[in-house]
């Protein structure tokens, strides 16, 4: 069964770009595309894709207000296109449920990759990368940590699990630092994310930021 997406860009050149591309791929068809956040929600909604492409900036509604009302009403995985690797729209968006963020000049190869990764469940973004944009803009932006009562439901070692999330850690280091098995790792993570309501580590890496378990400019 092919991965349905739709491409939302209000350059037309890119837009239809990345649809060509995408088409061209065995396994992914583009069902719809949008000139602006309001159609992006809209095609979301009547197609119900796999995985959303994205622009931050679009016209009558943006990007990041677009991926909220697409996270919280569909399980379609939203993916960020910026020309930005170091943008607080970026942050904004993996807040909002986005499951990462490629830049406009990504290659083709890179893009089918991309949709594949989002669509299989996984955040797009490198964890350290991941890590590293959070850390940034949490740190300028002086963020004050928020309560922790909601942390109650994780058990001592789902909550180790989630500050090596928010240290930017893979599986295969988490298993080192807990000494557990990768697939033990997997289960913990599997755990805070339902338990947190979370839709994937990059808004688990967020959450450790935002209940103070990471503290800014630390790592």
């Amino acid at each position: 069964m092919s991965i349905r997406v739709v491409v939302a860009d209000d350059q037309e050149l890119v837009r239809a770009g990345f649809a060509m591309i995408l088409e061209a791929q065995h396994d992914i068809a583009v069902v719809a595309e949008a000139a602006d956040g309001l159609e992006a929600v809209a095609a979301v909604l009547e197609h119900r894709p796999d995985v959303l492409l994205l622009d931050i900036r679009m016209p009558r509604m943006d990007g990041i207000e677009a991926v909220r009302i697409v996270c919280a009403q569909t399980e379609t995985r939203v993916v960020m296109l910026t020309t930005f690797d170091q943008d607080d729209y970026v942050f904004e968006a993996l807040s909002a449920g986005a499951s990462g963020f490629l830049l406009k000049d990504v290659r083709r190869d890179d893009l089918a990759h991309a949709v594949r990764v989002a669509a299989a469940g996984e955040a797009l973004l490198a964890p350290s990368v991941t890590r590293r944009l959070i850390d940034d803009v949490v740190r300028r932006k002086a963020v004050r940590p928020a309560p922790t009562a909601d942390l109650d439901v994780l058990t001592a070692r789902e909550r180790e699990a989630l500050v090596l999330l928010g240290r930017g850690l893979s599986n295969a280091e988490i298993a080192v630092e807990m000494a557990v098995s990768a697939h033990t790792v997997k289960t913990y993570v599997s755990s805070v994310l339902s338990k947190l309501h979370l839709r994937d580590r990059a808004q688990a890496a967020i959450t450790a930021y935002e209940r103070g378990l990471i503290v800014p400019g630390s790592l």
